[in-house]
């Protein structure tokens, strides 16, 4: 009898433990959600348009990201005199990178399911359940001086991403992930970080994105224009050559 009253303590434990963390997972979500203006604001974006300049590898890349909810994201560049795009919408997608090719290449199907979440304006920490993922706190860690509280979110995919709080201002300062293998190409750690947070139309974001590091991957944007529920033309949705 002793044994099986034990044994009842410790599952209620393990029980109360879960829901423990699930609640202090949810509140922590919910205080980020707060930060950024609240999710009636996120999930009422339609589209956003932003503007800005990205430096890597010692070059400035002018950039135009166009994102309408569910349908479409949209990144054009501009640089050393010549022009390319990524397109991705919910059934097709198409990159034109003039310095690896001539043409305008479709792109995978693997590679466009991977790349379809970023059509999701909200994010998938807003309504996160709902959206199929699943979030776990793994405890506080320090950033650059900053308390941070370290939730780690699998996406409805399978795809894990990391994400790093302010536990002072609740805002997103980094997420880390793994890119995907590519030919030859192993994965490798993906580390994103955001500041200098800005009110646009009662929705703060972060107007410097940066990549740490060096190659190819590394290298900071800074974004000077942004508008919220901007009408995007039709046209924005298919390759222009």
């Amino acid at each position: 009898m002793k044994n099986i009253v034990l044994l009842v303590l410790f599952v209620l434990g393990i029980v109360f433990m879960q829901f423990t963390q699930a609640q202090t997972v949810d509140d922590i979500i919910n205080k980020y959600v707060e930060a950024r203006g609240g999710k009636e604001k996120l999930n009422a974006i339609n589209s956003v348009y932003m503007e800005g300049s990205r430096q890597m590898m010692g070059n400035e890349v002018l950039v135009k990201v166009t994102m309408v909810q569910g349908k479409l994201f949209r990144n054009d560049f501009e640089a050393m005199g010549t022009t390319g795009y990524t397109i991705v919408t919910p059934t097709e997608g198409w990159s034109f990178i003039p310095m690896q090719s001539p043409k305008v290449e479709p792109i995978a199907a693997d590679r466009l399911k991977t790349m379809q979440g970023q059509m999701d304006i909200a994010g998938p920490l807003v309504d996160y359940a709902a959206k199929g993922n699943k979030a776990e706190l793994q405890g506080k860690e320090t950033i650059e001086g900053k308390e941070v509280y370290k939730i780690k979110l699998t996406l409805s995919t399978g795809k894990d991403v990391i994400y790093y709080m302010d536990t002072k201002t609740n805002l997103l300062i980094q997420s880390r992930q793994m890119s995907a293998a590519r030919g030859n190409n192993a994965p490798q750690e993906i580390i994103t970080n955001y500041s200098d947070y800005k009110l646009f139309d009662g929705i703060m974001f972060p107007q410097t994105i940066a990549n740490p590091g060096s190659g190819m991957m590394a290298g900071s944007t800074t974004f000077d224009t942004i508008i919220v529920n901007k009408t995007i033309d039709e046209s924005q949705y298919k390759p222009s050559k």
